[in-house]
């Protein structure tokens, strides 16, 4: 039960009955990070007092009989842009790498460490969350589990690759336009996006403001759908965003999916990928039934619009910095933020506006469906340093067309929960899209398609003991 393939329920269920002690867990996690973190770069700081001392007031709770809660024991960790009190939240750049350690948890820890869970560190990503291959150039690449040559995606690839590992069975991530979503595709672990506002995003350094949202990622969808309830809930720092009142998932775990409405998503979504991406979506539309496709409309458009909104907060976010301290970026993460900044007032105007129309044409499309089927990314890993890749005939840039599945989708804020498909070779993802706020049957479904053995999340082969 302390070993790397063990559950997040699970652990916490034997630590809360006494059959396990979380300083037990606590140490095994902590021995695996120092054995296989210089293999793959996902952890940048680890936070080993702060972890033992938590598993040490956990123990003496269960000792006289009080529950810690749900996550009793459960080592976790997050990307280094949510707050950590005591660590300083740098998000991949070394130009926050100066500033002062936070002085408190942000909403989402804090409310796991309430459950019992146990913060590890923080997890590399690409710097300031934009990019989707953490190759970060402070503080080196983050490899894929599956293949040490390969990213790990991103843009919260040490999230994605740590749960892959086993070296802690969940996650947080972030997602703006895929980046829980890809490093989950490509890791071959689960990713859940919820609808935009459901999670508060206090104390979790932004990107795109109006883009942004926080992730789980895990190996199980029992741990999915216990996290995502543990961090619903309106917070009053949270500005409004999260008004909307929980609504928990983990009473549908065990219910079939009789009723659910389920399609493929045609058009831009069968297109642009390699066979193997599809054949993914086939073989999860088939065990569904689903056959009935649907055709989102202007999906590229969509995609652009995301573009230009992205790149327009990001460099507004950043335009202090951007002005004395350029030279400290990221090459690439500057050049793209000063290009967002020659972005013309009425591009990201009119941008919001096909945003909204966009949001009422997709809520037509899917007004029939509860769930749509699509890929997470049109092939799997790219081996780290790849710059371009031979797609349809075509050679394209890596880089722009990993999120083609992903963009239009959060553009809108829809809830996805991206399930892998392990394959002969390297894993791939496909994506359960809701309606607004449907996340409950997201993961009714993914739980269908774990009991059936269609997909699942196995610790990478490299790493398991």
């Amino acid at each position: 039960m302390t070993g790397a393939a063990a559950t997040a329920v699970e652990i916490g269920a034997a630590v809360r009955r006494g059959r396990l002690t979380a300083g037990a867990v606590t140490e095994a996690a902590l021995a695996r990070i120092a054995l296989h973190n210089g293999a793959i770069n996902a952890f940048t700081v680890v936070t080993a007092e702060r972890a033992r001392a938590t598993a040490q007031a956990i123990d003496r709770m269960v000792a006289v009989g009080g529950d810690p809660g749900p996550l009793a024991g459960v080592p976790f960790a997050v990307k280094n842009l949510f707050d950590i009190a005591g660590v300083t939240t740098f998000a991949g750049s070394r130009i926050h790498a100066d500033r002062p350690p936070a002085a408190g948890d942000a909403t989402a820890v804090r409310r796991l460490v309430a459950a019992g869970a146990v913060p590890m560190g923080a997890l590399n990503m690409d710097e300031y969350a934009y990019g989707f291959t953490t190759e970060n150039s402070h503080y080196g690449p983050t490899r894929n589990p599956h293949d040490l040559s390969r990213t790990a995606g991103g843009s919260s690839g040490g999230s994605g690759a740590a749960v892959a590992a086993g070296l802690v069975p969940l996650a947080l991530g972030s997602d703006t336009n895929g980046s829980v979503r890809v490093p989950a595709s490509f890791c071959g672990v689960y990713g859940l996006k919820p609808s935009y506002g459901r999670l508060s995003r206090v104390g979790m350094m932004l990107f795109a403001a109006s883009l942004d949202h926080a992730g789980v990622l895990a190996r199980s969808v029992a741990d999915i759908g216990q996290v995502y309830d543990l961090l619903q809930g309106a917070d009053p720092l949270d500005a409004g965003v999260t008004a909307r009142p929980a609504e928990p998932s983990l009473p549908l775990l065990e219910r079939g999916i009789g009723g659910l409405r389920i399609a493929i998503a045609g058009g831009h979504f069968a297109e642009h990928g390699e066979a193997a991406a599809h054949a993914a979506v086939a073989r999860v539309a088939a065990a569904l039934g689903a056959r009935q496709r649907v055709i989102l409309p202007e999906p590229e458009r969509a995609r652009a619009a995301a573009m230009l909104i992205t790149a327009s907060e990001g460099a507004n976010l950043h335009l202090a910095d951007l002005k004395v301290r350029a030279g400290d970026f990221d090459p690439m993460t500057r050049d793209r933020f000063l290009a967002g900044a020659l972005i013309p007032a009425s591009w990201y105007l009119q941008a919001q506006r096909f945003r909204r129309w966009y949001r009422d044409e997709v809520a037509r499309a899917m007004a029939d469906w509860d769930l749509l089927l699509a890929p997470a990314t049109p092939f799997p890993a790219p081996e780290l340093g790849q710059e371009t890749m031979t797609l349809a005939g075509q050679e394209v840039m890596i880089r722009p067309n990993i999120g083609i599945y992903t963009q239009p989708l959060s553009f809108i804020g829809l809830p996805v929960l991206s399930v892998p498909i392990e394959g002969p070779g390297l894993p791939f993802g496909v994506q359960l899209v809701g309606r607004p706020w449907g996340e409950a049957a997201l993961i009714q479904v993914a739980a269908e398609l774990e009991r059936h053995g269609v997909v699942a999340a196995p610790v990478a082969p490299n790493f398991r003991p």
